[in-house]
C-alpha cells in the first residue's frame, strides 16, 4: 500500500535546494514503484517550523524540514553545534560532525523523530544598522531571534544584547520599522531574505554555526517498509550531502554580494576577538549550568575539537 509523506519548510520554492529536494522524492517515488510519494509544502504555508512540528504530532504532516534548534525539546544536546564561536572552520564541522551527528540522530529517534539528513545552513554573521566590533557595542543593539529558541535567547543575553524573538517572516519588517536594527544570519538567508537592504555592517566573525534537517515522524516513516526506508535514507542523505556543498559555495558568494552592495565588512581585532571568546566560552558554561545541554555532550564536543587541533587538552 502506498504511503504518502507531508513534509514543510519555510524555504520559498524557487531555492536550488527545494528543486533537489524535490527531484529526491521523484526519484524515490521511481525507486520504490510509487510505494512511497512526497508532498512538499513549501514557503511557510504550513507555518513556521514550530507550527510544522505541532502539525506533525497530531498528524497533520508527517514531517519538515526545520531548523536543528526548533527540536531541542525532542532532544537539548543537538544544540552542541550551535554553541557561540566554537568552530573556526569548515575543516571543523566536518570532524567533529563525522564523529557526533550520529548521536544526535540516536537521541531524537529516542524521542520519536527519525532524520536520515543533516545540512549546513551556514556560519551566522551579525550585521547591523550600526558599527560592531567590540563587546561593549553590542549593548545597543536590539537583536532578532528566532522565537522559541532557548539557546539563542541565552546567548544573546549573554552577550548583553537585547532579545527581540520574532517568527522569521516578521524580520524584515522589523528591521524596516526599527524594532530591531540587527540581525545573526548566514549570509545566503540574509541575502535570499533581504535583510541585507537594511543594514549598513557585516561584522566579519563567523558567531555560531547553523544546520538544518529532514524530520519525520516515527510513526509515519515505521508504516513503511524496510527496504522502501532505506531507499528514502539513502537517496535523501545524497541529495542533503550535494545541497550542503552548495550551500557553503553560495554562502561565499553571498558574503561577497552583501559587501558589493555597500554593507561595510568589520574586522574584529586580537584583543576584540579573545574578549568575544571569553563572553562566549562563559555562555557555554551558563547552558551547562541552566540545563540546556548536558555538561557529558559539552565535553565530548571540545575533546573532539581538541583532538582535531591537535591540543593535548590543555587550552
Amino acid at each position: 500500500n502506498a504511503a504518502t509523506l507531508k513534509i514543510a519548510t519555510i524555504s520559498p520554492d524557487g531555492l536550488s535546494w527545494m528543486k533537489k529536494l524535490r527531484a529526491g522524492a521523484k526519484q524515490i517515488e521511481g525507486l520504490t514503484e510509487g510505494r512511497v510519494k512526497f508532498k512538499i509544502y513549501p514557503g511557510g504555508v504550513q507555518g513556521d517550523d514550530a507550527t510544522v512540528l505541532r502539525k506533525m504530532r497530531i498528524g497533520q504532516l508527517h514531517g519538515g524540514v526545520v531548523a536543528a534548534g526548533s527540536l531541542t525539546r525532542f532532544y537539548p544536546d543537538l544544540q552542541i553545534y550551535n554553541l557561540p564561536l566554537q568552530f573556526r572552520s569548515s575543516a571543523e564541522v566536518e570532524y567533529i560532525r563525522g564523529r557526533m551527528d550520529e548521536m544526535i540522530e540516536d537521541g531524537l529517534s529516542a524521542a520519536g523523530i527519525v532524520t536520515f539528513a543533516f545540512t549546513e545552513t551556514g556560519f551566522a554573521y551579525l550585521m547591523s544598522k550600526d558599527p560592531v566590533t567590540s563587546i561593549p557595542d553590542l549593548k545597543n543593539l536590539k537583536a532578532w531571534i528566532p522565537d522559541g529558541d532557548p539557546i539563542a535567547a541565552e546567548l544573546v543575553k549573554s552577550f548583553g544584547v537585547s532579545p527581540i524573538p520574532l517568527n522569521i517572516t516578521d524580520v524584515l519588517a522589523g528591521l524596516q520599522t526599527g524594532l530591531i536594527n540587527a540581525v545573526m544570519a548566514p549570509p545566503a538567508v540574509a541575502l535570499a531574505l533581504q535583510w541585507h537592504n537594511h543594514v549598513n555592517y557585516i561584522t566579519d566573525l563567523p558567531l555560531v554555526y547553523i544546520y538544518s534537517m529532514i524530520a519525520v515522524d516515527e510513526k509515519a516513516f515505521n508504516r513503511i517498509g524496510k527496504d522502501d526506508q532505506l531507499i528514502i535514507r539513502e537517496v535523501m542523505g545524497r541529495v542533503f550531502d550535494e545541497v550542503e556543498r552548495e550551500t557553503r559555495v553560495d554562502n561565499e558568494r553571498a558574503l561577497q554580494a552583501i559587501s558589493t552592495v555597500g554593507v561595510k565588512a568589520l574586522t574584529v581585532s586580537d584583543d576584540e576577538l579573545a574578549e568575544w571568546q571569553s563572553m562566549a566560552d562563559l555562555s557555554v558554561s551558563n547552558l551547562v549550568k541552566s540545563g540546556e545541554i548536558s555538561e557529558k555532550s559539552v565535553q565530548l564536543y571540545l575533546t573532539n575539537l581538541r583532538s582535531y587541533r591537535g591540543e593535548d587538552g590543555t587550552d
